[in-house]
Formats: structure tokens, sequence, C-alpha cells
């Protein structure tokens, strides 16, 4: 180890060292020790903030991608034989390793700890009080961070809160029971915030920690220790470690939910942040489709609690897998589960008699609304030609979803749509071709599993699929939106006549357009149970594609619904005999699959390599 870096110093790469040891750290283990305290790292500036920023590296991104990409039912990958599609036929163990990030989590907390206890060894000459303050704070932040995503993901974990040897006994180091994760947890992010500010005014730390960013991940904590999964779950009962004591709280506590309502109130109180819409980008007139289309795609915005800013692979990956072929993979697919979740422009649900949905037929003439208003000459509504399905429905619905028959995004220039078009539909339009026959459909690409929809939020209109150019945007973790949602579902378990769960939930309605919940469905004001379901829908909606489904389902206890393991899309599968857009049998539900759901899966499973490491480290139930 010793020339490693030595050779490492001849060239003068220190980020480079730290970069390398800091991938070979795992789980507990200290081995670059001699080189992560070294004092020559904490002798200049530069080499502290690449360090800081290499714990920043360790914040996914995407983040969680099997919440986003078919583990939920918003979403079906449409490649056979990848992990998602594995665990959703029940098909792993512990010895899988599906979207390890335990080991990866650690190395971001290891790193963290070691940030924290080297930075005050810098004099002031170097890096001033405030900002030495201020790192620490990001660093400890982090640390809660990570702790936040194991809790999520594996539940109880190994509380660290120093740096420990090759020599320690790491048998000595059980889990920690849940609430006290969630403490830990809360009490990082309460030390964190006491230095950070509210929000930044400068564009260079973008990205950076701030307290919004604590509170925000507060909020997350806290609601999900209120929620069923952690509060009161009999099914934990055996949850224990060796030596009994119990991992998971067994008692229901309505206080929790009180907890979570004060935590993400806290957010929406700070000033400087608000819900995103396109009249902050200059324009004269609210519009609910570039609102939240541009929420994503704008650099910066005042809905951002903490994102990441930076250019990467991420936005290159994300219009290849959402994007039709031949220009894309066709690998993000909507499921018709979502699509039928979306409200009509009325703020009514498809099955409601008065939301005027139609089920069959095509439309006779382009949508009067919407169609040649968009500043950038891009759709936002239905065309002559889709299915009536489409018709009339809210933007989030034009946003998120990539239909039959809807021009194709990102393709900016007329030859750019026309590639994704088949001869006949050569006009400039590019239209989507999901039809047995078309460019991207089962006839042509031999791929059975396509549902009939991409995912088309987070698309930037402004890349190119063709010229593999992508549009630079940062990479949204949390936004006040659902700040905005956390608040009105934890509100309503503890007190359900507060007004303030109609205020935020119909925020939230009102910058997508649709009527205030009140005017279209009177009977939910004051219903607990009714309120609660529409909550959950409106999460569904708004944060559709963004991991929430996910995990709303998994604290809701909601996973193993049959409804949410039936997973329906368009009849893509039958041959449409070259009537291409015309062939109506294309626009009927068809079962995808019965997804398989065990209830051990509420959890990850801990790898049994990390098992055998330490003897006090018991698995999850049921794996």
């Amino acid at each position: 180890m010793n020339n490693l870096y030595k050779n490492f110093l001849s060239i003068g790469s220190i980020a480079l060292c730290i970069l390398l040891f800091s991938l070979g750290c795992k789980y507990l283990d200290k081995t670059p020790d001699n080189l992560l305290t070294s004092d020559m790292l904490w002798q200049t500036r530069a080499n502290a903030e690449s360090y800081l920023n290499q714990i920043y590296s360790h914040v996914s991104i995407p983040a969680d991608t099997y919440s986003m990409l078919g583990a939920s039912d918003e979403t079906s990958c449409s490649i056979q034989g990848v992990a998602v599609r594995k665990m959703i036929t029940g098909n792993w163990n512990a010895q899988s390793n599906y979207w390890y990030y335990w080991g990866d989590n650690y190395a971001g907390i290891r790193q963290s700890i070691v940030f924290e206890q080297n930075i005050d060894k810098m004099s002031e000459s170097l890096i001033g009080a405030d900002l030495k303050k201020q790192y620490k704070a990001e660093a400890i932040f982090l640390r809660g961070w990570f702790y936040w995503k194991l809790l999520r993901q594996y539940g109880p974990f190994v509380k660290v809160t120093e740096l420990l040897s090759l020599n320690d006994d790491y048998n000595k180091y059980p889990r920690s029971p849940f609430n006290e994760c969630v403490d830990h947890i809360n009490s990082l992010l309460d030390r964190a915030a006491a230095d950070l500010p509210d929000a930044w005014s400068s564009s260079v730390n973008y990205g950076r920690a701030t307290k919004a960013s604590c509170l925000a991940v507060k909020s997350q904590v806290t609601l999900l220790a209120a929620s069923p999964l952690w509060n009161g779950n009999p099914k934990f009962a055996g949850f224990k470690n060796n030596d009994g004591t119990s991992l998971a709280p067994l008692q229901y506590d309505a206080n929790k939910w009180r907890a979570a309502a004060d935590a993400a109130k806290a957010v929406i109180d700070l000033q400087g942040y608000k819900l995103f819409t396109n009249i902050d980008e200059g324009d004269a007139q609210f519009d609910p489709y570039l609102s939240f289309r541009n929420l994503f795609l704008t650099n910066w915005n005042n809905e951002i609690l903490f994102s990441t800013n930076m250019a990467g692979s991420w936005q290159w990956g994300h219009e290849v897998r959402c994007a039709p072929k031949p220009g894309g993979f066709d690998m993000q697919n909507a499921t018709q589960n979502v699509v039928d979740a979306f409200y009509m422009r009325n703020g009514r649900t498809i099955d409601d008699p008065q939301a005027q949905y139609v089920e069959t037929g095509f439309v006779q003439s382009d949508d009067p609304a919407n169609w040649g208003k968009s500043r950038d000459g891009l759709n936002r509504g239905y065309v002559k030609g889709n299915s009536n399905m489409y018709v009339n429905r809210e933007a989030r619905f034009y946003v998120s979803i990539q239909y039959n028959g809807k021009p194709v995004l990102p393709a900016p220039t007329a030859d750019d749509r026309n590639f994704f078009s088949s001869d006949a539909n050569k006009d400039g339009t590019g239209r989507a071709e999901f039809y047995y026959s078309g460019k991207s459909g089962v006839g042509v690409n031999n791929n059975g599993d396509i549902t009939g929809y991409d995912v088309l939020k987070n698309v930037s209109p402004a890349s190119n699929i063709r010229t593999s150019s992508v549009t630079y945007r940062p990479f949204i973790h949390l936004r006040l939106a659902e700040m905005y949602l956390n608040y009105a579902e934890a509100l309503n378990e503890v007190e359900p006549s507060n007004t303030d769960i109609l205020k935020y939930v119909n925020l939230v309605r009102q910058r997508a357009g649709v009527p205030n919940l009140e005017t279209v469905y009177p009977g939910a004001v004051g219903n607990q149970d009714e309120m609660r379901k529409w909550i959950l829908r409106e999460r569904q909606i708004e944060l559709a594609f963004e991991g929430d489904r996910y995990f709303t389902l998994i604290r809701r206890l909601m996973m193993g619904d049959p409804k949410v393991q039936s997973i329906y899309r368009m009849n893509t599968i039958t041959n449409d005999g070259n009537q291409g857009f015309a062939f109506a049998d294309f626009n009927k539900r068809t079962l995808l699959q019965n997804r398989t759901w065990t209830d051990k899966m509420y959890l990850f499973p801990i790898a049994q390599d990390d098992i055998d490491k330490n003897s006090s480290l018991v698995q999850n139930p049921g794996w």
C-alpha cells in the first residue's frame, strides 16, 4: 500500500488517490486510513474540498433505480433478464445483491466521519472558520442522508459513530432498534441544519446541502416512522437481535404522525421556497403544462430542496431508456395502471360518470385548448387520430406519458421526428408507433413486453436521440410539492378536520391546472379514509416516476394488494394488419403480468457476505 501511495503522489494526483481508495472501502473497513487521515490531505483547501465532493458522490444518481424502473405498479422494464424483472417474479435472495447499497452507504458514512474529525486540523489561513463550519455541516448532513437510505431500504442499521480499525471486533456491532435509528438520523440532521443556510443565493453552491435539505430528509424519515410498516406492524414481532432486543416498534403510536406533520411543516415554513410555475421563467400567463414540465428541466428553481447538480450520464441514460425505438431503448415503460390514475382536466377520475372520459374511438380534430400554443412549438395535448382515451386529460398526464400517436421527445427537428415514423407517417410530427407493425412495435422489434407507453417526465425536448446530444438539468432528489403531500398525509391521520390538509393538496392540484379537491369530491372533506385515498392518489400522480410510488406502497403496506401486482398494458401484441394508428384493438387493456409478492420483500436482504463478517448482524425477516 505504501508503494501505491507514493506512486500516486509522484504524479500529484491526490484527488485520484481519494477516489480510488474510497471506492475500495467496504462496510466498516479501515484499510485506507493511512491515506484518508494523512496530514498531507488536510494541508490544502482544494484537497479537503475534493474529499467532501467525494462524499457527495455516494448520493446515487438516479437514486434507487429499481423504484423507478419497474418495481412498483407505475412502470415495467421491457428488457427480460434484468434484475428488476427477477425481483418482481420473486427470483432473488440474499446472494443476489440486487441494488446493494449497504456497503456504498457505509463508505459514505465512514468518509463523513473522517472529514468531520479532520477538517478542524486546517488553519484558518487555508479555510475560514465559517466555511469550515459549513463544510462540516454538509458532511454531517450526508451521513444522515446515507443512514436514511439504509433505513428505507434495509430497516434498522448498525450505528457507527467512530472510525473502526481492522483489529476491532466487528461481532460486537449489532443493528440498532428502529426508533433509535430514527433518533440518530434526526440528531445528525438537526446538527447539520444549525450551521447551514435556508437556501443558497449563488449558483456556485447549487446542489450543496441546505437547512431545507436537512429538514426535508427529517420529513421523509418521520413519515416512514409513522407509516404502518414501522408503526406497530405485528409482522415484525420476531425481528430481533441475537440477544433478544426487538428491532421494530410493535405498539402503534399516533404521536408519530404528529411528528411527521410537524417535520413537513418545518420545511414548508422556510423562506425562499415555493412551487415552480412558468411565470418564474418570465411568462405572463400561467400554464400548467409548462409549469410542471419545466420544473424538472430548469437548471435551478425554488421548488428544489436537494438535487445533484453535475453533468453526467444520467441525463443521457434517462433519454435513451425512455425514448421509443428506433432511437431509444423503449425500456422504461409506463403501465396502464398509472395512465388510468391521472385525472381528467375537470379533476375527476376516469371512472367517474361526470369525468366525460371516452374509452373507444379516435380524436376527430386537434386539441383546440393546447395545440400550437406552447412557446417551443411542441404538442401539449392530443392530436387528430389519437385514441379518445387520451383526450382532455390533465396537464401532468401529457408531461409524463409518451403514448401511442403522441409526438416523440427528444426529437427537436422535423427530420429527427420523421426518424421515428414509418414511411406512411412521415409528416414531421414523429408520433410514437407502439402498435404491432410500428417502428417501436412488437412486430418490428420482437419485444413482446412493451406496454404501449414510455415515461416522458424529465425528458428534455432540447435533447436529441439521433445525434446523442443531451441537455443538462439537475437530478432532483427532494422538492417542495412532496413536503406538501407529506404534511397533508400525516396531518390527516391525527387531525382530519384540519383545513391545512385541503390547502396543501389543493396547491399541488392548482399548479397542475385541475380544480380543488372539494369542488369535485366534497365528500372527502373531513373524512379521514376518503382523504387518505385522495392524498395517496395525488402522490401517485404528482410524484410519478420519481421513485416515490415504490416506497409509498412499501411504507403503507400496500404492495401486496392484488390490484398493485396485476400490471396492465395496451394490446401491443396483436398484429394490426398494417392499420397503424387506426387499429382500434390496440386500445384495449391487456394483462401484462401478475407479479409475485411475499412480505419479506418489504425489506431488502442484507448480503450474506456481510452477515458472515459480523455474527451480531441478523438478517431481515424471511430472508
